[in-house]
């Protein structure tokens, strides 16, 4: 039996049994955990608040042995709030949307528990922590995460040099499937023709060029978007649930 201590977002909560809940978290040290919240459902309980979706906590664990993927799950035994974040995302249905969609594809590319995945972690909280403080457009915000998120789990597109060849940008077309921009000569079926704008806004965000996206005009965050949700979907093989809800 062990306790141990780690810092992590709340991603997602279940209910279990009368007043107890299984709390999904991804933490800094042991990557995504699943655990058990005693009597958080109870309107005495002195930290159910803290463990709702987009708080970032401070939690000690009480483990029987220290693997987190056996059969039984961890309790949670303290917590304490680092950041509130959710106080101010739930209370605007655009930040809310686009936060979730951020909750469900962390808990995606995390699907090995117990197991690091700090860039994951990081990317989470810097996200929520920017949407949190409305210092973006909401859709901005959540496509950088995406193209980032992507990127760190090896998944990065291209937006300049061809994504088959290798020829040096700009390139025109688009294919999901070949991993961004390709040339002309290595243009396959499916491929699109975005504008350059739209290219240029994916790159900024992928790059944390802010002045150049917060400048990007409707349409072209619009089209952004789509290109962005449709690589994504490809690299995860199914669609995000909450994705269908993020106002476009």
């Amino acid at each position: 039996m062990s306790l141990f201590r780690d810092d992590g977002i709340v991603l997602r909560t279940q209910k279990l049994g009368e007043a107890d809940r299984i709390i999904t978290l991804l933490t800094r040290g042991h990557g995504r955990v699943r655990a058990v919240a005693r009597g958080v459902r109870r309107t005495k309980s002195k930290f159910g608040a803290r463990l709702e979706p987009f708080s970032h906590v401070d939690v000690q664990f009480f483990a029987r042995g220290s693997d987190l993927v056996g059969r039984s799950l961890p309790l949670c035994t303290q917590t304490e709030t680092i950041a509130p974040y959710g106080n101010t995302i739930v209370t605007d249905y655009a930040r809310y949307t686009a936060g979730t969609a951020m909750l469900e594809t962390a808990e995606r590319f995390t699907d090995q528990e117990g197991e690091p995945a700090v860039q994951q972690y990081l990317l989470l909280v810097g996200a929520l922590r920017t949407l949190a403080r409305a210092e973006h457009e909401p859709n901005l915000v959540l496509d950088a995460f995406l193209l980032r998120s992507l990127a760190v789990n090896g998944y990065a597109p291209s937006f300049r040099d061809c994504a088959k060849c290798g020829i040096h940008g700009p390139n025109r077309h688009f294919s999901v499937a070949a991993g961004g921009v390709i040339c002309g000569d290595c243009r396959v079926p499916g491929s699109v023709v975005p504008s350059l704008e739209a290219i240029g806004l994916l790159s900024a965000l992928l790059t944390g060029d802010w002045a150049t996206a917060d400048a990007a005009e409707p349409r072209h965050v619009r089209e952004g978007s789509g290109l962005v949700s449709a690589y994504l979907h490809w690299h995860l093989e199914r669609g995000l649930r909450s994705l269908r809800y993020v106002e476009k």
